[in-house]
């Protein structure tokens, strides 16, 4: 052995013996903390077995390649998620939204590594396998959120809303890890209304997410505009009457002269 190899021998971490299970755990943990900080094509299979303090020949004795550990390390990381995922049915739906958001956001902190790596870390273009694995987190998210809510098969609409509020709930975590400048109650909260206001933009959509979104709200059934509260910019695009002078400047005589089946009255009457 060379006196540079013996150098390098004895600047890594001393080994320790250790089970089968436990000695592939260090190096998926190992692999995961260097996969979210790192692109998978930076990665080498000696920078891994140097952080576990491990040889690169039982690196290759537990997973064969790069690749075969890329994959385990995230499928580590998504079985890990998916279980936190699983339905409590503890609440109403928007509760249970919330609960299902702290479980989640505790799997983001406990396992940041884990977290990034699974959702910033290798290729680019994640297809096949690897797609597969991100594609399953995103899966089980999406059928939890159609369990809380009572829906058998949602419609174009509610699909798309549901999908782009998982992906932004990934980017809220992504950018938590990275800032850490909003307190995590206060983060989960702000999911829950993003998620009211895209559903409210929705039932514009689909009668039968506004249904749902009453449901939800019940206490805004009162009012035919109330789950559209959240959709601001969708109101504004349809109610002409933020243009109107107010009451005491109109004219009584020109009320009356109005016929009862002209546009005006009848566009007045279709506004929510």
């Amino acid at each position: 052995m060379s006196a540079t190899r013996q150098a390098e021998d004895g600047a890594r971490p001393a080994r320790r013996r250790l089970s089968v299970d436990r000695r592939r755990e260090e190096l998926i943990a190992a692999a995961l903390e260097l996969f979210s900080r790192h692109d998978a094509e930076d990665v080498s299979i000696d920078d891994v077995a140097a952080s576990a303090g491990a040889s690169r020949a039982l690196v290759y004795h537990y997973f064969g390649g790069k690749q075969e550990l890329y994959v385990a390390a995230l499928r580590s990381a998504a079985a890990e998620l998916q279980a936190r995922l699983q339905a409590q049915g503890e609440g109403g739906p928007l509760e249970q939204l919330g609960a299902g958001l702290t479980r989640y956001f505790d799997f983001v902190e406990e396992h940041a590594a884990g977290f990034a790596a699974l959702l910033r870390g290798g290729p680019a273009n994640r297809t096949g396998e690897i797609g597969e694995i991100v594609d399953g987190v995103r899966q089980r998210m999406l059928r939890m959120i159609v369990h809380q809510m009572g829906v058998d098969a949602p419609g174009p609409a509610l699909r798309v809303t549901l999908r782009s509020w998982v992906a932004s709930v990934e980017t809220a975590g992504l950018d938590w890890l990275e800032h850490r400048d909003m307190a995590r109650g206060e983060l989960e909260r702000l999911l829950v209304d993003q998620m009211v206001a895209l559903l409210g933009a929705a039932s514009g959509q689909d009668p039968g997410v506004r249904v749902l979104l009453e449901t939800l709200l019940p206490t805004h059934t009162a009012s035919e505009n109330a789950p559209l509260e959240n959709a601001p910019l969708e109101n504004a695009a349809f109610d002409d009457r933020a243009s109107e002078p107010p009451a005491s400047e109109s004219s009584a005589s020109a009320t009356e002269s109005r016929a009862p089946g002209s546009p005006a009255s009848v566009n007045r009457e279709a506004v929510p």
